[in-house]
């Protein structure tokens, strides 16, 4: 049956009158003309497709280093192979640093005009990184790059999240995240179809990998301004019914910051004080770092390990597909905690396996298992941290932290997988199931903790007193003239809200 906006009206204003809770978003706005699905599929055509494009340039732009060191970029730049892994590393530093800050602009300004102009700058970078004769052109190259992609994918997670209810946001992240996947199968062939302009220009091949996809991008961040749209209350491709339709929606699944929020320096400070941020940092770095390392060293460990013609591009074909059905199923069941430990229980297992191994074809087939241990657990685990953050500028600032803090790690997986451990490499695969157990203990205390949280609330030991009703709650969990005020004050920590397991 066709969902329609009138059955929603009237849950929304049931509620709202029940719950004296947040005022309902353009209360007068007649919204019955509106079709909820059909509304939806026009906002996944709107933002996922352009979306997922720029993430898939984004992660060719950061990796396209890899495919230029085949062809002499060494020998010309005159660097040694530890000065290259620096070149790797020094990326991960800026792109950390900066996407906190990021995300904070990116709230106070438009997406369109803040995403666009960091995709135009990153491209000038990339651009400009084919024309560096030296060493320190290159280092400098690929810090301005990491500062000016750091905004990208954790202000991409976040614009999201203000698009959809916790239930809905789980497969878009996948798609948006599966990006990734098509570019680890898709950028060696690029790459070795550019080294054909060898000699044009009176440049390499590895300089024209830089230029070609850094003007690609340049291009891609001046339509971006066109494209890219805005949050829900002023996205100009809506009508202003629909507008109302998408901030009531998010409303009524407790988002309550959903029709504008007011930055304010102690929405930062809740992000950075709370503790579901740092386990969430944790979670997400025993991902994240096993992610970098499995792009950048999967050519050389399936070359090593097994027959040439088992090539790469199957791999990431199935941690495409397997990403989505986590997305897909997460949304539908929940527990996406259980989803992660799952997971990560089988990416264990794959590099369990490659560690003891010295077959080249259980090898191969332990590469697939791997990959469930990072692909799928990078945007579930995102959107769990979500899911559990209300308040825009506190969800902007601990998605951009969890976010940080994994790829800080990853520029420990520019220097685990060393030339003197090939062809089986036991360091590099021991460190990374290391960080994977890290995912595997952190997830577990967060749900431990979630449903403890929860449990308190359900025996209202975190109530708050509201209005004059003494009896109504606790003094300490601080005291309210109304419902409304308590959420938005308090939003996650408020007594009403239920975490997500």
């Amino acid at each position: 049956m066709t969902s329609t906006s009138s059955d929603m009206e009237k849950d929304s204003i049931r509620a709202h009158e029940q719950s004296g809770s947040v005022p309902l978003y353009n209360e007068h706005m007649d919204i019955s003309g509106v079709d909820e699905r059909k509304l939806l599929r026009k906002i996944d055509i709107a933002l996922i497709p352009w979306l997922s494009l720029l993430y898939l340039l984004s992660f060719l732009d950061r990796t396209s280093i890899g495919n230029a060191k085949l062809y002499s970029m060494e020998a010309d730049l005159h660097i040694s192979d530890p000065q290259y892994l620096l070149a790797l590393t020094i990326f991960f530093f800026s792109y950390a640093i900066f996407e906190v800050p990021s995300n904070v602009f990116l709230k106070r300004l438009r997406p369109s005009l803040w995403l666009s102009g960091l995709m135009l700058c990153w491209g000038v970078m990339m651009t400009v990184q084919g024309l560096v004769h030296n060493y320190g052109g290159l280092l400098g190259m690929r810090w301005m790059l990491g500062m000016f992609e750091a905004g990208l994918f954790p202000g991409v997670n976040y614009y999201l999240s203000c698009w959809y209810k916790r239930s809905e946001f789980g497969i878009r992240a996948a798609i948006f995240f599966s990006a990734a996947t098509v570019s680890g199968a898709f950028g060696g062939l690029l790459a070795a179809a550019i080294s054909n302009m060898e000699g044009i220009g009176g440049k390499p091949a590895w300089a024209w990998i830089f230029i070609l996809e850094g003007l690609a991008t340049v291009i891609a961040g001046v339509l971006s301004f066109f494209i890219i749209q805005d949050f829900p209350d002023t996205a100009k491709f809506l009508t202003e019914a629909e507008r109302t339709v998408v901030v009531r929606r998010l409303q009524g699944d407790d988002q309550f910051s959903a029709a504008g929020e007011v930055l304010k320096m102690k929405y930062i400070y809740k992000s950075i004080l709370d503790w579901k941020t740092w386990i969430g940092m944790v979670i997400y770095v025993g991902a994240d770092m096993p992610l970098y390392a499995f792009s950048l060293f999967l050519p050389s460990i399936i070359n090593q390990a097994t027959p040439a013609n088992l090539l790469t591009v199957p791999v990431y074909a199935f941690a495409c597909i397997i990403t989505c059905c986590v997305g897909f199923f997460a949304d539908r069941w929940g527990r996406r905690g259980y989803f992660n430990l799952v997971f990560l229980s089988l990416g264990a297992a794959g590099y369990i396996i490659l560690i003891a191994s010295r077959n080249a074809a259980l090898s191969y087939f332990a590469v697939y298992l791997a990959t469930c241990g990072i692909y799928p657990v990078i945007p579930n685990s995102i959107v769990w941290v979500s899911n559990n953050v209300e308040g825009s500028y506190k969800r902007s600032v601990t998605l951009a932290m969890v976010i940080s803090f994994g790829n800080i790690n990853g520029a420990v997986s520019s220097n685990v997988y060393r030339a003197k451990d090939k062809p089986w490499y036991p360091l590099g695969h021991g460190l990374v199931l290391m960080y994977i157990g890290f995912g595997l203990i952190s997830s577990t205390i967060f749900i431990i903790l979630l449903k403890r949280e929860n449990a308190k609330r359900e025996r209202g030991e975190r109530n708050e007193i509201i209005g004059d009703d003494k009896d109504s709650g606790l003094e300490a969990n601080g005291r309210y003239d109304t419902v409304a005020d308590a959420k938005q004050d308090k939003g996650d920590e408020w007594s009403g809200y239920r975490y997500t397991i």
